[in-house]
């Protein structure tokens, strides 16, 4: 479940290994340059924690980081 607070939408995914999460980012990435919206996101061994804002919008949470956040649980 992606949570909203401190004008960011944040989730953790854990995977089974490090080759997991890695596969996973990688699908994220695609997703990410085809809605031209980047996340922030931070990798250790099998757990990705990422966050998504709107820069240019003053980091603040807007419908492209809820897009983005509903694509990627699509993945």
């Amino acid at each position: 479940m992606w949570v909203e607070k401190n004008n960011k939408l944040t989730k953790s995914f854990r995977f089974s290994d490090f080759q997991e999460a890695f596969a996973f980012m990688m699908r994220v990435a695609f997703l990410a340059e085809k809605h031209n919206h980047h996340p922030n996101w931070s990798n250790v061994y099998n757990t990705l924690d990422i966050e998504l804002t709107t820069h240019d919008k003053g980091n603040t949470v807007t419908e492209k980081d809820r897009n983005l956040a509903k694509a990627i649980d699509e993945i």
